[in-house]
């Protein structure tokens, strides 16, 4: 059974990745640091015939070596990263360490693991956030990067940094870009995961600025699909961007929840939409040119929205335990604010 590492396995997409992953037979081995958005609910059910975890910062090098030399994965899928804005607005350093510094130890430790095994490939997986702001059209692979917040700007960086060894030391590595993803097993930090819980638990629907922000969507496992399409026909060297071709705001997302639920449960009176202040930098929309992939890898999203977002709420309806994984205040504290 061929191996694959996904580092940053405990979270959200890195799960719903490996989940595909042992669905098509490889045997996938997780790395992961276990920082506050790492939860071993997302990987409850993953069988040790074909599954192994392993506690690890990718800034450790020499065990990240190690692991590598021992285990002669044919690909890694680099998903380790911190990635909520809010976050990475209170607390920059953190951003650069994980998705800078690491990016870079990773990248080292690859470049001498290929030297003996050439076709070992690389899928670093990063945001549209890096292109900023697109008020008109979308953005294409070409497009200049004008990231807005420490978040962006360390996964812009991080893309940059990965490229620059594509070039310097012909590593066999692709970059891919996705827009804003939703689904199973997503930290209710983010915007869906959050308005779920709070329509759940009877709780104000917090909305940044006028919630006319707009967002395109990507159901996870769609997104996933993708990935592996890169990983088996992606060309050394390009840039992938991945995205549903749909942008919705988020006044209508939280409306498109709130009717979801009433078909599952009685809502609260607390349940209404609250516009809160806009958190600083926020760029007003993102959207991807994503006829790249279409046309070279014959993708394209199984699923819309709707049937997406009730996907998603039926799983957290039916998962109440994931919440109790969590933190609280890691649900509920607002974050981003500059004071």
């Amino acid at each position: 059974m061929k191996k694959i590492i996904v580092t940053g396995g405990l979270g959200f997409i890195g799960s719903n990745l490996i989940k595909l992953l042992i669905e098509k037979n490889y045997f996938v081995i997780n790395i992961d640091k276990v920082n506050y958005a790492s939860n071993f609910y997302n990987t409850k059910n993953f069988s040790k015939k074909n599954y192994k975890f392993l506690k690890l910062d990718i800034n450790n090098r020499s065990k990240l070596k190690k692991i590598l030399n021992l285990n002669k994965p044919i690909a890694i899928f680099n998903l380790a990263a911190e990635t909520h804005v809010d976050r990475s607005i209170d607390a920059p350093a953190e951003f650069i360490r994980s998705n800078i510094v690491g990016v870079f130890n990773l990248l080292e430790v690859f470049k001498e693991f290929t030297k003996k095994n050439k076709k070992a490939k690389l899928i670093h997986i990063s945001t549209d956030e890096v292109f900023g702001d697109v008020i008109k059209s979308r953005s294409k692979e070409t497009d200049p990067y004008k990231p807005s917040s420490p978040y962006a700007a360390s996964k812009a960086s991080s893309d940059h940094l990965v490229y620059s060894y594509v070039r310097t030391y012909k590593l066999n590595a692709m970059i891919t870009n996705c827009s804003n993803n939703y689904g199973p097993h997503q930290h209710p930090e983010k915007l869906i995961p959050k308005l779920i819980y709070n329509i759940i638990n009877n709780k104000p629907l917090p909305l940044y600025g006028k919630g006319k922000n707009s967002r395109e969507w990507i159901f996870v496992d769609d997104h996933c699909e993708a990935l592996f399409k890169v990983f088996q026909n992606g060309t050394k060297g390009e840039f992938y961007n991945i995205g549903s071709n749909v942008n919705s705001n988020n006044l209508d997302i939280a409306k498109l929840l709130i009717n979801i639920s009433k078909k599952k449960i009685r809502l609260g009176k607390n349940v209404k939409i609250k516009f809160v202040k806009d958190r600083p930098g926020h760029d007003f929309r993102y959207a991807l040119d994503s006829k790249k992939v279409l046309k070279k890898f014959k993708w394209k999203c199984k699923v819309n929205l709707k049937k997406g977002l009730e996907n998603t709420f039926n799983w957290y309806f039916e998962n109440m335990k994931y919440y109790t994984t969590l933190k609280k205040k890691d649900i509920t504290k607002r974050l981003g604010i500059v004071k």
